[in-house]
C-alpha cells in the first residue's frame, strides 16, 4: 500500500429538507386545517480516527465526499427522514486543516475520536408551523438551510515515541531492525528509505515503546533538497529524538561534519524542534579500531558543543543497543511521571509541541508555494491562480508500505 500523509478533499454536508404545504382533506371534514409538516436535517460529515489505518491514500483519488440530503416534509403533518451522517475513518494522528483559512479544525490522536467537519443543513418547516389564530389555512412554508461546505487539508503525523535523525546512510534502518521487528529496506546507498519506518521495541516483557525512522536528511534540505525535509513534520510528536552518526563514511568525509549539517537543517526547519531533547548515538564503531573510539567521540561532541547523553554503538552488531533502548524506556517513564506529577512541566512542553505545529506547517506551506512559483513560471505567489496549484506534480506512485509491528 502506497504511504500517502498529506491529502486535500472537498466535504458538503446534505442540504435540509423543505417543508411541505398541505391541508387536511376527508370526508365530512370541511376546510381542514393545514398538515404540511417539516423537512429532515441534513446529514453532516465526521472524521474518525481509525487505528487500522496507517495512510490517507483512500483520499487520494476520491476528493469530493457529500453526506445525504434531508427528505421532504408530507402531508399528514409527516416529518422528511433526516439524511443520514458520512463518517469518513483516518489514520491516528491526523490533523484536519480549513483550506481556506488554515485553521486547524482539530486533531484526531486517540483510536475511536470523532470530529464533525461540516454540519448539515437545518431543516424546513411545514405550513403547520405558521397557522395561528388570525391565520387558519397558511400557505407558507420555508425552504431548507443548505449544508455547510468546506476544502480541507488532513495532514498524518506517525505517532512514536522516539525519532530518527540523521543523514543517509547513517544507520537509521539498521538500527530500527536491530531493536525491533520491523524490517524496512536496507542498501548501501543513499535514500534506501523512501517514507517512515515505525517499530515497537519491547524492552522486558511489559514494557516498549514506539520508534519512528524518516529518510535521512542532506545539506540543503530546509530548502527543500533531498526527501527528508517534508517528513520531518513525522517527529513533531515524538518525546526525544536520537541524532545518529556515522562514525566511519565510505567516503570518508569528516563526521564531525556531517552532525554539523543535521544540526543545522534541524534548526531551519524548526527552532521548537531543535530543543526537544536530543540523544546523540554514534554508530558503526565496529568499523573504525578502538583506540581511535574516543578521538572521535571527542571531535564530535566538541564541534557540536555536546553537552547531553553520547552513545556509541554497533547497529549491525547489536553493540551497546540494549543499554541505549532501556535507558530510552527509563527516560520515557520518568518524563511520564514528571508530566502526571508537574503541570508547570506538563504545561511548558505543550507550549512546545503547539509551536513546532506552527512552525512546520509554515515551513511546508512555504516550501509548496516555492515549488509552485517554479511550476508557473512568475515571480509573484499573488500571481497565482486556484488552477494552478498541482498537487498530483508531487504524487508518490512507487513509495513502499509503512511498516508498524511488534516483535
Amino acid at each position: 500500500m502506497k504511504f500517502v500523509d498529506e491529502v486535500s478533499i472537498r466535504v458538503k454536508a446534505g442540504d435540509g429538507g423543505n417543508g411541505c404545504m398541505s391541508f387536511r382533506r376527508e370526508k365530512f371534514i370541511e376546510n381542514g386545517g393545514p398538515n404540511g409538516g417539516d423537512g429532515g436535517d441534513g446529514g453532516s460529515i465526521y472524521m474518525m480516527a481509525d487505528e487500522n489505518l496507517n495512510t490517507l491514500v483512500d483520499y487520494r483519488y476520491t476528493r469530493h465526499f457529500d453526506a445525504e440530503r434531508g427528505s421532504n416534509g408530507g402531508s399528514t403533518d409527516c416529518t422528511g427522514k433526516k439524511g443520514e451522517d458520512l463518517v469518513l475513518r483516518v489514520p491516528v494522528g491526523t490533523t484536519i486543516i480549513d483550506s481556506a483559512t488554515q485553521e486547524v479544525i482539530g486533531d484526531l490522536t486517540k483510536a475511536g475520536q470523532k470530529l464533525m467537519v461540516v454540519q448539515g443543513g437545518w431543516h424546513g418547516l411545514g405550513n403547520t408551523r405558521f397557522k395561528s389564530s388570525t391565520n387558519r389555512a397558511p400557505r407558507q412554508t420555508t425552504p431548507g438551510k443548505p449544508g455547510e461546505q468546506r476544502d480541507l487539508k488532513l495532514e498524518m503525523k506517525v505517532l512514536a515515541d522516539v525519532g530518527l535523525l540523521g543523514l543517509p546512510n547513517a544507520g537509521k534502518s539498521t538500527f530500527i531492525r536491530s531493536v525491533s521487528a520491523a524490517k524496512p529496506k536496507v542498501a548501501d546507498y543513499p535514500f534506501t528509505t523512501l517514507v517512515p519506518n515505525l517499530g515497537v521495541v519491547s524492552v522486558d516483557r511489559w514494557k516498549s515503546f514506539v520508534i519512528a525512522d524518516i529518510p535521512g536528511l542532506i545539506e540543503g534540505a530546509s530548502d527543500g533538497a533531498g526527501l527528508g525535509i517534508r517528513f520531518l513534520k513525522h517527529l513533531s510528536r515524538t518525546r526525544l529524538l536520537l541524532h545518529l552518526v556515522d562514525m566511519a563514511p565510505l567516503d570518508e568525509t569528516s563526521a564531525a561534519d556531517a552532525a554539523e549539517v543535521i544540526v543545522s537543517e534541524l534548526t531551519k526547519f524548526s527552532p521548537a524542534l531543535a530543543e526537544r531533547d536530543r540523544w546523540l548515538v554514534l554508530n558503526k564503531c565496529d568499523q573504525i579500531l578502538e583506540e581511535e573510539h574516543e578521538e572521535r567521540v571527542k571531535e564530535i561532541v566538541d564541534r557540536l558543543e555536546w553537552t547531553g547523553p553520547v552513545y556509541v554503538i554497533s547497529a549491525i552488531a547489536k553493540e551497546g543497543t540494549e543499554r541505549l533502548t532501556r535507558d530510552i524506556m527509563r527516560y520515557l517513564e520518568d518524563r511520564a511521571d514528571r508530566l502526571a506529577a508537574d503541570p508547570v512541566y506538563k504545561a511548558e512542553l505543550a507550549e512546545l509541541d503547539q509551536q513546532i505545529e506552527d512552525e512546520a506547517r509554515a515551513q511546508l506551506q512555504a516550501l509548496d508555494d516555492q515549488r509552485a512559483l517554479r511550476r508557473s513560471g512568475v515571480k509573484s505567489v499573488h500571481d497565482i491562480g486556484d488552477d494552478d496549484w498541482d498537487e498530483e506534480d508531487v504524487d508518490d506512485e512507487d513509495g513502499p508500505e509503512i511498516i508498524y509491528v511488534r516483535d
